[in-house]
């Protein structure tokens, strides 16, 4: 069975809509490269369309009734919706299910040291990466310092035009003989993975022996005892202190995200993809956020919900990943507040729900053909993807979907004139992955991983297509609609 690429049916009304939606994707990934500034970003959004914190609800005692919209948030970094539908809770909630996170380089909670004349941050790497695709770009610190009194520092250097940038280096071609003769996943090493960040030292004012310098005025006795020994660590920690008033110590509360420098942008002389960070999976997240957005406005039969979570790309565990309990007690909440509360109600409620796990599949990508087979590949530009099962060599670790779930999905999507696909994930025993579809599967609800297809995918920039965001949104809309 083939699939068309969906570029064939569109008119210039569906290619001014693609664009659009594209255009705000890429403003979305650009500006939102950690999972909470997703989570905070998509607040904002969802308050513009209607949507009310559950926690109010919750201490005020308010009724929720059918029409009415709230969010919960998790840590800062975990995000539901919830549009109550005019039907009961208990018949089922249709639900998005995405994940914000995606891999990078965390700061370790004691990283600035000095070497060789260089100021350096040791990091950890987060989730899957090939080491040395990490090794001199232009890298950006993202995130939070939590200080002891209670305030919390954001950090965002290197993403506005007038910011430096960062890099981890690699070793000159001339002497990388022995390297070169390592496997890739040894070329370089994990615990090599230091961001650079300054050369500088920190001049200190030796009275009598005409070694002044404009630095050294109101140093203070802290900077100037280090500065013996350490001056290039001494001056970053200086230049620390005077943007963020933030210590070395403040580091060991800290939450800070190395990840690409830059804007995501048109991809092809045709403009007709995109490259960015953190489109695994963020393509899924932002689609499912505008699908839920939609339906605003609507009267829905049943409840829609969009959950955002994270730590998927570490298996989905903590406070904010799909296994916490974070999604069954915000239903819960919310059920109890429609007059539905109960522990027997909420299992009805999950068991009768439908799901699509939005997180995307591995796009067929010609230069490395031989880990495909065509058959079940996604295509780039054939629209939404539908993977009926995922894991790894005999299917572990996967959610394998009903035939009687995928022949119900089919139907909606032909019914919304959506261009779809399935796939797996490369073939038999070439690898494998998995997603959260396996969690909330538990319940006993329908569940099916569904997608855009990416090149690239857990690589400092992955590629997607707009044709494919656009018929993403619009399944996940009709999968609102209709499931």
């Amino acid at each position: 069975m083939e699939h068309e690429t969906a570029w064939k049916k569109y008119d210039e009304a569906d290619l001014e809509a693609l664009e659009h939606l594209a255009a705000e994707y890429i403003d979305f990934i650009s500006e939102n490269k950690t999972e909470r500034a997703c989570a905070a970003t998509a607040v904002t959004m969802a308050e513009a369309a209607g949507y009310r914190p559950l926690a109010a609800a919750v201490s005020e005692g308010r009724t929720l009734k059918s029409g009415d919209k709230v969010w919960a948030l998790a840590h800062g970094k975990a995000l539901i919706l919830v549009q109550l539908g005019a039907g009961s809770l208990t018949a089922g909630l249709n639900i998005l299910g995405a994940h914000i996170d995606s891999p990078r380089l965390d700061v370790k909670q004691n990283p600035l040291y000095e070497a060789n004349d260089f100021a350096l941050l040791d990091t950890h790497y987060y989730g899957g990466i090939k080491h040395y695709q990490w090794v001199t770009l232009p890298l950006a610190l993202h995130g939070v310092v939590a200080k002891t009194d209670g305030s919390v520092v954001d950090v965002q250097v290197g993403d506005d035009l007038g910011d430096p940038v960062f890099c981890v280096t690699d070793l000159l071609i001339h002497l990388a003989s022995q390297q070169m003769g390592k496997k890739a996943s040894e070329v370089v090493e994990g615990e090599a993975l230091d961001l650079l960040v300054g050369n500088r030292p920190l001049l200190i004012e030796r009275e009598g022996k005409g070694e002044a310098t404009s630095e050294a005025a109101d140093d203070g006795p802290a900077f100037e005892k280090l500065a013996e020994k350490e001056p290039v660590k001494a001056f970053a920690l200086k230049l620390l202190a005077e943007k963020y008033d933030i210590a070395e110590e403040d580091f060991l509360s800290a939450e800070l995200e190395v990840v690409p420098a830059g804007r995501a942008r048109d991809l092809g002389f045709d403009r007709s993809m995109v490259i960015g960070y953190g489109q695994d999976d963020r393509v899924c997240a932002f689609t499912s956020l505008a699908a839920q957005l939609a339906m605003a406005d609507q009267m829905l039969d049943k409840a829609a919900v969009c959950v955002l979570v994270d730590k998927e790309e570490i298996g989905s565990v903590g406070a904010t990943g799909m296994a916490s309990r974070f999604f069954e007690n915000t239903i819960a909440e919310v059920m109890e507040l429609a007059g539905e509360g109960g522990p027997l109600p909420l299992a009805r409620a999950l068991a009768s729900s439908s799901m699509l796990s939005s997180d995307v599949s591995a796009g067929f990508d010609p230069a490395y053909a031989s880990v495909f087979e065509t058959k079940n590949s996604a295509f780039l530009g054939r629209g939404l993807v539908f993977n009926k099962y995922t894991g790894a060599r005999g299917k572990s670790g996967s959610n394998d979907a009903s035939a009687e779930y995928m022949a119900r999905i089919r139907r909606i999507m032909g019914d919304a004139g959506v261009s779809f696909q399935t796939a797996e994930l490369g073939r038999v025993d070439a690898g494998g992955g998995g997603t959260i579809a396996y969690i909330p599967a538990e319940h006993g609800m329908d569940v099916i991983d569904s997608g855009v297809p990416v090149l690239s995918m857990h690589s400092p920039w992955e590629v997607t297509s707009k044709a494919d965001i656009y018929e993403a949104f619009k399944g996940y809309e009709a999968f609102l609609k209709n499931a």
